[in-house]
């Protein structure tokens, strides 16, 4: 070997780790209510300093003239309103303000859409009332503005106004995230594979919009193939970072000609040198020979694999290895086994078998090996949309808290020749 990947990857994963921990440290933990300063002329001082610092004039003429128009920009960015500039003002802004408010309104969940369409509505008729009761006991009488309900009113408003610009900024984050997930998927295999003889079906579905599940088919020449399910630690944005620096670094390793129990090793201890300590990453890698199934694996504690053999019981790739990233001189151990034609491997993540139903009770290995065993004659896409659709049957009401990824590997039986040609059929 001439030279080391490792090196080569050095400065990439510098870059890439301190912005990972610098992400990390924004999205850390909040201090738990025990942690809270007692009641002390420093607690009262922190208070003072919390709602008077950076507080400036400029602040709040940014805050009701940039930000508020900006925030305008953004939400009506994708409403047309060139055929009414040659509208007068009075009728101009109420046609325009009415089309910002449908365009908001698509954006939303239904019921946040209707809750959204009755605040606004309550508000505007608050308003509309407060000016009329001014104009029926004069426009300079003070009596209404010291009123409970004109102050709960005052209050809506400001409140609105706040909430309207957080909205900004989440669907600002939102188009961020659905970007990253474009991305992310583009980066994965999900399109079906069939390949001398051999086929291979994948799906992931994120809990949040992106995630930290990994997957991949990589073809190593000669007839062999890479078959990779990995697992990062936590989700959403932090775990999507870290699921495209393993992918970078394997496929590094890869080009570099390391396979087996070498390479793990390798990954190893380069994510443990560029991942934060409190990460971890569970990973099964099998390098497939597909003449002779042959199927040689690594198991860096991940869920294990069931592999479906005809005739014989479901058996599990057990783990060979400790999970990545945690202690950089772990060694791994290589297995063999045979996929005979007929035979069928299915690798799945935790997110499927710790899915939990309102009463938290897991769905379960159990569960997904009954699952796999009366349904192992479904083509492999069918089987992996009947998992996901049995995982969320089971889970009810309750949200999946973590990612599913399903991958199905079917080393196919041989096609008897054809009666009339002789020859195989296709």
């Amino acid at each position: 070997m001439t030279r080391d990947p490792i090196a080569d990857l050095t400065s990439l994963a510098e870059k890439s780790r301190e912005r990972f921990e610098d992400f990390t440290q924004m999205l850390g933990p909040r201090p738990q209510r025990s942690d809270r300063p007692a009641l002390t002329e420093d607690y009262w001082e922190s208070l003072r300093q919390l709602f008077t610092r950076d507080v400036t004039p400029e602040g709040l003429r940014s805050l009701l003239q940039r930000e508020a128009q900006d925030t305008f920009r953004f939400l009506a960015r994708e409403v047309d309103l060139e055929d009414l500039s040659s509208l007068p003002g009075y009728r101009r802004h109420p046609r325009a303000l009415w089309r910002l408010f449908l365009a908001v309104s698509y954006r939303l969940s239904p019921w946040r859409r209707v809750l959204f369409a009755a605040s606004v509505l309550l508000l505007v008729g608050g308003w509309l009332g407060f000016l009329v009761h001014m104009l029926q006991v004069g426009l300079f009488s003070l009596e209404p503005v010291f009123t409970t309900e004109t102050w709960l009113l005052a209050a809506a408003t400001a409140l609105f106004f706040v909430l309207v610009m957080e909205l900004r900024d989440k669907l600002g984050l939102k188009g961020d995230l659905e970007v990253a997930r474009q991305i992310q998927f583009g980066l994965l295999p999900f399109e079906p594979i069939e390949r001398d003889g051999i086929a291979i079906a994948t799906t992931m579905r994120p809990a949040n919009t992106v995630g930290g599940d990994y997957f991949d088919v990589i073809d190593l020449g000669e007839g062999r193939l890479a078959i990779a399910v990995g697992d990062v630690a936590g989700k959403a944005m932090p775990a999507a970072l870290l699921m495209a620096l393993l992918q970078g670094s394997l496929r590094t390793l890869l080009s570099a000609d390391f396979r087996g129990e070498e390479l793990i090793s390798k990954l190893n201890a380069h994510l443990h040198a560029n991942i934060p300590s409190n990460r971890l990453v569970t990973f099964f890698y099998a390098e497939l020979d597909t003449a002779t199934g042959v199927l040689r694996y690594v198991n860096a504690g991940h869920n294990p694999p069931f592999l479906l053999a005809a005739g014989q019981p479901t058996a599990r790739l057990g783990p060979t290895g400790v999970v990545l990233g945690v202690l950089p001189s772990a060694t791994y151990e290589a297995m063999e086994v045979t996929l005979e034609p007929g035979d069928r491997l299915l690798l799945y993540t935790d997110g499927v078998t710790e899915a939990a139903n309102p009463a938290d009770e897991e769905y379960s290995d159990v569960r997904l090996e009954a699952y796999v065993r009366d349904r192992r004659g479904e083509p492999g896409r069918q089987l992996l949309d009947g998992i996901v659709a049995d995982v969320l049957r089971f889970c009810g009401t309750a949200r999946p808290h973590d990612d599913m990824t399903l991958m199905c590997l079917d080393r196919c039986s041989p096609v008897p020749d054809s009666p009339a040609s002789g020859s195989p059929e296709r």
